[in-house]
């Protein structure tokens, strides 16, 4: 997606609207801080409707990969994204009843005339990464694997005859 995209969402959701493309990781510049490698792209699908509470929705389908850094080697960890969101547009956030706030299955966001959907994806993808990204299986920086099964005790044993 080299031009920016916006679109209505009450237009788009009354008419169920489709929207499809690649979008370069490279213009996710608000992501950098958490990638290895800004190249390659991410494939996406938004779809509108209105929903059974007769409000605009946005089912929001993202797929491809990252290179997050692992917080525990500092190695590149890759990481597939498939991400699946569900945003309906209220009014106001006085429109929403505490059932509805409660709701885990979609996410509610305010009505606009010209959202930005590469802005919308970034953001989507923002939330859906992990907060600490690690391997399974890895070691500190610097740390040989040999050393993982040593205890962390086994210097007092040596001290313990000296003592005696």
């Amino acid at each position: 997606m080299s031009r920016r995209v916006l679109i209505d969402c009450l237009a788009f959701g009354s008419e169920g609207g489709s929207l499809q493309g690649e979008l370069e990781v490279a213009a996710l510049t608000r992501l950098h801080d958490s990638l290895c490698d800004f190249g390659g792209c991410l494939t996406y699908r938004i779809r509108g409707a209105i929903g059974e509470r007769k409000r605009p929705e946005l089912r929001v389908e993202v797929d491809g990969d990252l290179s997050l850094r692992c917080q525990r080697c500092l190695e590149v960890l890759p990481y597939r994204v498939e991400l699946r969101s569900l945003l309906e547009f209220v009014d106001s956030d006085s429109d929403l009843t505490q059932e509805e706030l409660e709701d885990d299955s979609r996410d509610y966001l305010p009505l606009q005339k010209a959202l930005d959907v590469a802005g919308l994806i970034e953001d989507e993808l923002i939330l859906a990464l992990p907060t600490v990204p690690r391997h399974t299986d890895c070691a500190l920086p610097g740390a040989g694997r040999e050393d993982l099964n040593v205890s962390p005790f086994s210097v007092l044993a040596g001290l313990q005859g000296r003592l005696q």
